[in-house]
């Protein structure tokens, strides 16, 4: 399969020097690290390995990928894997995808409080849910659900927001019985939106008060609290818009929607078209205007930059589980839910990616020698190593 002919490594390795020495008085490590990997991403510099067919024998010698979670090229293995985890956790109900976003008068405070910011994103989210679902008015059920982080908007600027796939219905509160969701909707957006809106902007004035939030540069003026006060009543007085999707037409549809949100980074490779002159041209999708493909050109640096605002720190985790799916009973509580479904474990999906050759069309790739980059050097000759998929 032909690749993308422009890449986010071609513009690293392209500017990425000049960007990182121009800008290192706020680049952390983390930043350094992710643009790196990047430039080295499947590269002689990270070495190699060698591949051959179990039908015709053919070997290959492929670079090694970086792995890294913010590379466009090392999504597609961590999504196979994760999915092959999941599909076994699907119950046959309809699903739901509930999104919860934040103002953007809120979103400069994200990008100095990361972790705060992020965190209470999600625990107010979850609380929000879960407390609707439990309310006799609405569900009367104890619900589970995952939700993940996206931290862009389309034009690679700051907006926060989580992606919740949630099955249509929960376990009564003495796990007795499943109740299915209502034959209109799931739950009332309407009742979502200031019930969270409450909770988070409760949380961001209390991490306020506690002196937890780094407010520096051109967010200074907000330490002071009568600043802070008006910040978040603008906020208040903002839409916050929580909504959700028609539900999807069954376990099939879950994770193909889910391997496109999962492990999405900021921007695939496909979205960019032209690198030339310091300036770099992306697509982009308007949601304001239709849903509008447009396309946009900035300053390489900017564009960069704009990359570089969603990295998250390391051991950040952006995929999290709530209610009935979490960690602690899981197994539990989805054994429980069968059983009132009468219903079985959803099969397992292969947890390692099919990587088919591409000389005979019929066999599969197996790993067979691992190389340094030393090695590499002396085992290829002249040919370029072929494209790993990893």
């Amino acid at each position: 399969m032909i690749g993308p002919s422009l890449e986010v490594a071609d513009i690293v390795r392209t500017y990425g020097t000049a960007f990182m020495e121009r800008h290192r008085r706020w680049l952390k490590v983390q930043h350094l690290k992710v643009l790196r990997a990047i430039a080295a991403c499947r590269t002689a510099a990270l070495g190699g390995h060698i591949e051959q067919c179990d039908c015709c024998g053919q070997q290959v010698i492929a670079y090694n990928s970086c792995l890294n979670r913010h590379c466009p090229k090392c999504q597609g293995a961590a999504r196979q894997k994760w999915l092959a985890k999941r599909s076994a956790e699907l119950l046959p109900v309809p699903y739901y995808h509930v999104v919860f976003t934040i103002p953007n008068v809120l979103a400069t405070i994200a990008l100095q409080n990361k972790v705060l910011f992020y965190g209470i994103l999600f625990r107010t989210a979850s609380e929000t849910l879960l407390q609707i679902a439990a309310d006799p008015h609405h569900l009367g059920a104890e619900i589970g659900f995952l939700a993940v982080l996206h931290t862009w908007g389309q034009t690679l600027l700051g907006h926060p927001h989580l992606h919740c796939v949630v099955p249509g219905g929960g376990l009564s509160p003495d796990h007795r019985r499943w109740i299915a969701r209502g034959p209109r909707f799931f739950l009332p957006v309407k009742v979502l939106s200031p019930v969270f809106r409450g909770k988070f902007l409760a949380a961001i004035e209390r991490a306020f008060q506690q002196h937890k939030l780094t407010l520096a540069g051109q967010l200074a003026p907000l330490q002071s609290p009568p600043a802070f006060a008006a910040l978040l009543r603008s906020a208040a007085q903002r839409k916050w818009v929580v909504y959700c999707k028609r539900p999807f037409a069954g376990p099939a549809q879950v994770l193909t929607y889910l391997s496109r949100y999962t492990h999405r980074i900021a921007i695939a490779n496909s979205r960019l078209l032209n690198m030339s002159d310091g300036r770099v041209t992306f697509r982009w999708r308007d949601y304001a205007h239709g849903r509008q493909i447009r396309t946009m050109t900035i300053d390489a640096e900017e564009f960069l930059r704009r990359f570089l605002l969603h990295v998250l720190t390391p051991r950040f985790v952006r995929i999290r589980y709530f209610g009935l799916l979490a960690n602690r009973h899981r197994t539990e509580l989805l054994n429980l839910c069968r059983s009132h479904l009468k219903a079985t474990a959803s099969p397992l999906l292969p947890s390692t990616p099919v990587h088919l050759c591409h000389h005979c069309h019929r066999g599969t790739m197996h790993l067979i020698e691992r190389l340094s980059p030393s090695q590499l050097a002396n085992r290829l000759s002249g040919e370029p190593p072929e494209e790993n998929s990893s």
